[in-house]
């Protein structure tokens, strides 16, 4: 509350708490229906805003990002632009990401709008809840987040249910990197089940890359999708602005009607954000192959920088994920005053597990690079996640950080 505050825009509240400053929702409610019907029509343009959700502030503070009509409808012609006929109120969508995330607003709210479709809402992520509703709804569209996914692999809950009875037929993967071992995993458990993945940011109106019908070239397993049509891609390094070639990493940026209005009082981040020629800086590290698929390596922000060398803590989460006594993991950089950064590991480890810390370091030291390895892990109960699934990196950073100090820990030896 105190965040929203200084906003000066209307806040509503949920529920019946009455909070100073603010509107209860149902008393709004109460009061709309004693105003009557006289209705005041205001002339709507398509430039005009029509919804500002929050980026996730999973390494910084949340911004207002600034949308208009446009901006929405742009996102849904390019992203639904494969939908045949046929398909047109046919699809059950399974509504779980909460609907203040552009994930929920445009990519399942306004894209089942559009298609005529039905949408099963879920009050609450619990994993018995969610295959009830999958099998009983027979539903045939989820679009979901790494995290469950991780938990419809590894959790013994899942062979509870009958999955026989699953009418699904799609899910849709974002708001965060899947690790390979997870998805092979997946594919096995859910042979009929095709995983989409895609990629999509709150400032581009939802999905900006995915895969749809393309007709053209070969889905390449881990890459997020295709240039989207309506849509401009480069991948340029951050350093000199200069426009990379294929296969060559390099910072995402695109250009397109989807693009947003600019944080909401915010210039100076705007104006960081989109250059003078349109172009929204993603702050995301990917590159596109020879066949049109593009491949997401990791934030730029997120990126380690071990004694100069680059470490992306997607690429390691994904090895601790393969580890059979390993649930979770989120992987953070630490400051040090010898390597600059180190990598370190929060783990939870499945129950009865017997492995150490010193056992999970060497399982990753084996599978990477020296640089890459791991230097230090704790072991928790949980990895702090935001409601769309993204690690809240800053949040464990500081947690570790905290730790560490309370244990005097020395520096890890070895570098």
């Amino acid at each position: 509350m105190e965040q929203v505050k200084t906003l000066g825009l209307p806040v509503i509240v949920l529920g019946d708490e009455l909070v100073e400053d603010a509107m209860n929702w149902n008393k709004l409610l109460e009061a709309a229906d004693k105003a009557g019907d006289d209705l005041m029509k205001e002339p709507i343009n398509q430039n005009d805003l029509c919804a500002m959700p929050f980026s996730s502030g999973t390494t910084g503070m949340s911004k207002g990002v600034m949308l208009t009509h446009r901006n929405l409808v742009a996102n849904l012609c390019s992203t639904l632009f494969s939908v045949v006929p046929e398909m047109i109120g046919q699809v059950t969508t399974l509504g779980l990401i909460p609907f203040f995330h552009i994930y929920g607003i445009t990519g399942i709210c306004c894209a089942t709008i559009r298609n005529k479709g039905k949408v099963v809402v879920m009050g609450r992520y619990d994993l018995k809840i969610f295959l009830n509703a999958l099998i009983t709804h027979e539903v045939t569209f989820a679009p979901i987040v790494p995290p469950i996914i991780l938990g419809l692999v590894k959790n013994p809950i899942v062979d509870e249910f009958d999955l026989s009875k699953l009418k699904l037929q799609a899910i849709m993967t974002a708001a965060a990197p899947l690790a390979p071992e997870i998805l092979t995993s997946f594919q096995h458990k859910f042979p009929g089940v095709v995983v989409q993945e895609a990629y999509g940011l709150t400032e581009h109106s939802c999905i900006t890359l995915t895969f749809a019908q393309k007709g053209l070239g070969s889905t390449h397993k881990n890459s997020v999708g295709f240039i989207l049509p309506n849509l401009e891609v480069k991948f340029i390094d951050p350093e000199t602005g200069r426009s990379l070639p294929r296969n060559t990493p390099g910072e995402l940026c695109v250009r397109s009607q989807c693009v947003m209005q600019g944080y909401y009082k915010q210039v100076d981040e705007t104006a960081q954000t989109i250059d003078k020629n349109g172009w929204l800086h993603t702050g995301d590290i990917g590159f596109i192959d020879d066949e049109e698929n593009v491949f997401i390596v990791d934030r730029i922000k997120e990126l380690i920088k071990y004694k100069g060398f680059q470490v992306a803590p997607a690429e390691l989460e994904a090895i601790l994920l393969s580890h059979s006594s390993v649930e979770d993991a989120a992987v953070v950089p630490l400051p040090d005053e010898e390597a600059g950064e180190i990598p370190a590991a929060s783990v939870v480890l499945s129950k009865g597990a017997k492995e150490t810390e010193e056992d999970i370091m060497n399982y990753v030291a084996s599978n990477a690079a020296h640089y890459k390895k791991v230097r230090v892990v704790h072991f928790v109960e949980a990895i702090p996640k935001s409601p769309s699934g993204k690690i809240m990196r800053r949040l464990i950073k500081e947690k570790m950080v905290e730790k560490m100090k309370e244990n005097s820990l020395t520096k890890p030896n070895n570098y």
